[in-house]
C-alpha cells in the first residue's frame, strides 16, 4: 500500500508502468521524509507530552509511516533515557526514553537516531513514539485511530449498480444492485452490500473488531449457513470515517468458502 507497501513506487511494485528505469536508481531499501503541516498532540495520563506543528512523516520500504516529532516540542521534563539501543543500518544506532508522567512510567516509549547515517534524511534532534504507548493521539482536535495515516493512501468508496452476489459454503447469502465498491490502495475492490440485502437469519454476532484509520472501526459477524458457521466472515462499518461514509452499514464478505461475483 502506500509508497512504501504492496504496489507503491518505493516498493518495488509489480504493477504499473513508467516511462523509464527509477527502479534502478532506487535503493533496494528507500527511506524517505517530509513534512506535515497538521497540529499533532500526544497524551498519556491526562497531561499532553508533544504538541508540534512540525511534524515530519517518515516513510520506509515495507513499514508503515511514521511520526518523527521535535524533542523541543516534548514537554521539558517527562523524557527520561534509557540504556536501549538499537541499530538500523539505514537510519543508524537509536536510542531509547522512557516517559515518565505523574508516577505513571512507559518504558522505552521513544526513539531518537541522534547521528543518522550518511545518507539517512535529517532525523538528529527528532523523536518518534510508540503510538499505542501513549493514551490517545490527536491531529488538529480529532482523535486518531490506528496508526498514523498515510497521506499517499487513498480510500473512494463509490455507490454502484453493478450486480452483486454473495455465496458462502455454495450458498447465496446475499444479493444485490446497489452496492457500494471501496477502492483503498494497494487492496483489492472490497464490495458492500446493503443490509436489507442480505439474507434473513445468516449473520451471527461476533466479539472481534479491528481498526482501519482510514475508514474507522470495522465489527464482526458470523455466517450461519445449513448448520455451518464461517468466523467472522462479514465486516460492517456501523460509523465509518469520511471517506467510508457510502459504505455505513453496509456488509462486505472475505474467507473461507466465500465467493463474490460482481456483474456488469
Amino acid at each position: 500500500m502506500s509508497l512504501t507497501l504492496g504496489t507503491g513506487p518505493l516498493a518495488r511494485p509489480s504493477q504499473g508502468e513508467l516511462n523509464g528505469d527509477l527502479w534502478s536508481a532506487l535503493p533496494a531499501h528507500a527511506v524517505y521524509t517530509h513534512p506535515l503541516e497538521e497540529r499533532i498532540r500526544g497524551v498519556l495520563a491526562d497531561r499532553t507530552v508533544v504538541d508540534t506543528t512540525r511534524a515530519v512523516l517518515l516513510h520506509e520500504t515495507g513499514l508503515l509511516p511514521r511520526w518523527y516529532l521535535p524533542e523541543d516540542d516534548v514537554t521539558p521534563g517527562l523524557l527520561v533515557p534509557s540504556e536501549t539501543r538499537t541499530t538500523c543500518p539505514f537510519k543508524g544506532e537509536a536510542r531509547y526514553w522512557h516517559l515518565e508522567v505523574d508516577g505513571r512510567r512507559v518504558e522505552d516509549a521513544a526513539w531518537s537516531y541522534p547521528e543518522p547515517v550518511a545518507g539517512c534524511p535529517p532525523l538528529a534532534g527528532l523523536l518518534s513514539f510508540y503510538p499505542e504507548r501513549l493514551d490517545s493521539w490527536w491531529i488538529e482536535d480529532e482523535q486518531m485511530i490506528g496508526h498514523p495515516r498515510d497521506p499517499f493512501h487513498r480510500v473512494d468508496a463509490r455507490r454502484s449498480s453493478r450486480h452483486v452476489v454473495v455465496r458462502v459454503g455454495g450458498q447465496v447469502v446475499a444479493e444485490t444492485r446497489s452496492p457500494v465498491a471501496v477502492f483503498e490502495t494497494g487492496l483489492p475492490v472490497r464490495w458492500y452490500v446493503p443490509g436489507t440485502d442480505v439474507a434473513d437469519g445468516v449473520l451471527a454476532e461476533s466479539p472481534t473488531t479491528s481498526v482501519c484509520p482510514y475508514k474507522g472501526v470495522a465489527t464482526y459477524e458470523h455466517v450461519v449457513v445449513d448448520g455451518r458457521r464461517f468466523e467472522d466472515a462479514a465486516w460492517c462499518y456501523r460509523d465509518p470515517l469520511l471517506e467510508a461514509l457510502p459504505a455505513a452499514g453496509h456488509r462486505s464478505f472475505d474467507g473461507d468458502e466465500v465467493e463474490v461475483q460482481v456483474g456488469g
